[in-house]
């Protein structure tokens, strides 16, 4: 692989050039190309594999987990967002010390993966889960610095999709000292790391210090991806899949673990950077952490289908737990008082902006009078958006009840199963490839997206039942391609800086009575199914025997609830960007008010979500004005606390 790294790239040296330019180098271009550009390179690429592998080895160590790694805990996010973070606010210090900033974010969120995850009791599934939504969280605050200091961080995108590319010995001098320290303390540390192996009780019968050995472990992984995200930004599945690699060839003990585990982190990392310098297009070079997601998800869906039968953690016997409770007010009257704040909120946010509409004047304009004044061409820009704010809304919420039920667990929604980034994915595909393309491709190529990405999870995991725990690790997997899918995309095309970027961030920003009827179409044609089912969606809240016994064919139940949220949550995309988070929370808030009773959860969470959203696109537009912050963040800014919470709470209960 190191050998391909010298041959491949915008110009093809043969491989005697390359023999000639190490062993006897000459005042020729060719061996400047090799010795100033493309060895920095790909020596670079030896060294982040070799750590992120590491990193990932002593990360499913130390934490008992097979799914853990520095992307899984969000280390990668957190460590990236300190970075942006250090470049906007602290650039001198950054510059200084970018290792200090990368090491500080990365510990932050694996302690917080961690800890939300339920620590030492973690199920592999609960883990996952508790990690992606920490990098959730940290993502859309890395994004928000993106959107308003774009000038700033602009050179930084691309090392954030992960980046090799070098052009002097600066970045090998920073990484080697950071990496090779980490892997031979691992290395010296191996006999400690082999007792965590065992039962805590019989290792310390033995004398072994378990804590201080798994608090070694984690602090040299967070270590290790520090370095390699400080100079190459955040590269995933590295420490995934080397590690099980390794494993599979029958070593266990990490004496030999560690080293091999490094070995095939060089491999990998190496090969999928020459894998992109080869399916390099005309738009460029498709970013090395786009290509490593690309090997690496087919890997993690082998994994959990073949190698994880009875270690992800059961799924729950019992209906969710997180946000379950009652309120002392009847449900008619409740929804009442929900409906009448959602009507409301959009009457009072249509006369917010960076000009203000005085309330008169906007019945005036809505009713057609003469006394309306200019406002009402105001009035018609502002109308259509609030009205497509209100219906991604109700979609998104009613995606996510359905999907929360249908996987039994509470922490699951579009987002966590890939469905969103893959509708991110296909209309961004149009954006790209036929930016002249009339509106109506959109929500077509969205819902074409969604529909590949759930179709791939439904696929796998059919044999498997539908099972909740397959759906939603397969989930990640598909979410991670999708991701890099977009990252490759953004980098790619001509979008950074554009309202495409900001797209994606979920922004209601100049929409018209066009994707008003869009998302009016996927709410008409997909409520009255979801609530037809929904009683058929109470009894799956209980365990499959359970369902079956009372005469439910569970898995098409479950594919008709996957589906229509699917298809809800491709119609919100394709008219608003991909929102996060509003999935998830919703139903939360609804079964702290209602309890569990699919039916009212959907009509209440339909308010709810449509208010939020009418709420967001309001303030966004307001707060700052004439600058507006997209819908999406500003829910995240509302969102992820919130959840953050609700999972700390519930971080003893099984889920």
């Amino acid at each position: 692989m190191l050998i391909a790294s010298l041959c491949f790239g915008e110009a093809q040296i043969p491989v005697h050039v390359v023999a000639d330019a190490l062993l006897h180098r000459q005042d020729a271009l060719e061996h400047h190309i090799i010795w100033d550009m493309r060895l920095p390179r790909a020596i670079l690429g030896v060294l982040s594999g070799a750590g992120l592998a590491v990193a990932g080895a002593l990360l499913q160590t130390a934490t008992k987990n097979p799914l853990a790694s520095t992307d899984t805990l969000g280390i990668n996010a957190g460590a990236y967002f300190m970075v942006v973070a250090g470049t906007v606010y602290f650039p001198t210090l950054l510059h200084q010390s970018p290792f200090l900033f990368a090491a500080a974010g990365g510990g932050l969120a694996a302690l917080c993966a961690y800890v939300l995850g339920g620590g030492r009791a973690a199920t592999p599934i609960r883990l996952a889960l508790s990690g992606m939504i920490v990098a959730m969280v940290i993502g859309s605050f890395t994004s928000a610095l993106h959107i308003f200091h774009a000038t700033e961080t602009q050179s930084l995108f691309l090392w954030g999709s992960g980046s090799l590319a070098q052009l002097d010995w600066h970045g090998v001098s920073y990484a080697w000292p950071g990496v090779v320290a980490v892997v031979l303390i691992a290395f010296f540390m191996s006999r400690q790391f082999d007792v965590l192996n065992l039962d805590p009780s019989t290792a310390r019968s033995l004398g072994q210090k378990v804590e201080l050995a798994r608090f070694a472990g984690l602090t040299l992984a967070v270590l290790a991806a520090s370095v390699v995200v400080s100079v190459a930004g955040p590269i995933g599945f590295v420490g995934l899949v080397a590690p099980h690699l390794v494993r599979l060839s029958g070593l266990s003990k990490h004496s030999g673990l560690l080293p091999a585990a490094a070995l095939w982190g060089a491999v990998l990392l190496t090969g999928a950077d020459v894998l992109a310098r080869i399916v390099r297009s005309s738009m460029g070079e498709m970013p090395v952490g786009a290509m490593m997601a690309i090997i690496g998800a087919p890997w993690l869906i082998w994994l959990i289908l073949r190698k994880m039968n009875g270690a992800l953690g059961s799924p729950p016997s019992s209906p969710m737990s997180i946000g379950s409770g009652r309120v002392p007010i009847r449900f008619p009257l409740l929804a009442a008082i929900m409906l009448a704040a959602v009507v409301s909120f959009i009457l009072v946010s249509m006369t917010m902006g960076g000009t203000r509409i005085p309330l008169g004047q906007l019945f005036a304009s809505l009713i057609g009078s003469e006394q309306a004044g200019s406002y009402s061409v105001l009035l018609n820009l502002r109308l259509p958006r609030t009205l497509v704010a209100a219906g991604a809304g109700i979609a998104l919420s009613v995606s996510g009840v359905l999907i929360q039920a249908s996987v039994r667990n509470p922490l699951a929604d579009s987002s966590i199963l890939g469905v969103t980034s893959g509708a991110g994915f296909g209309a961004l595909l149009v954006l790209i490839a036929w930016p002249e393309s009339p509106i109506f491709l959109l929500p077509i190529a969205a819902v074409g997206g969604a529909a590949a990405a759930a179709a791939i999870i439904f696929l796998f995991a059919w044999r498997k039942s539908l099972s909740p725990a397959v759906l939603i690790l397969l989930g990640i997997a598909v979410s991670a391609v999708g991701s890099a899918g977009i990252q490759a995309l953004i980098v790619l095309g001509p979008l950074w800086g554009s309202t495409g970027y900001i797209w994606l961030t979920g922004s209601t920003y100049g929409r018209t009575w066009t994707q008003v009827g869009v998302i009016a179409l996927f709410l008409a044609v997909l409520l009255p199914v979801a609530v037809r089912l929904s009683r058929k969606f109470d009894v799956l809240a209980f365990s499959d025997d359970s369902a079956a016994g009372l005469g439910l064919p569970v898995r098409k139940t479950r594919l008709a609830a996957m589906t229509t949220g699917v298809l809800l949550a491709a119609g919100a995309v394709a008219v608003a960007g991909t929102v996060g988070f509003l999935g998830l929370i919703v139903p939360h808030m609804v079964r702290s008010l209602i309890g569990h009773n699919t039916r009212r959860s959907i009509l209440l969470s339909s308010l709810i979500g449509a208010l939020l959203m009418v709420m967001a696109d309001a303030v966004g537009r307001t707060i700052l004005a004439p600058v507006e912050i997209p819908s999406g963040l500003f829910i995240t800014l509302i969102g992820a606390p919130y959840f953050l919470f609700l999972m700390f709470r519930s971080q003893t209960r099984k889920i």
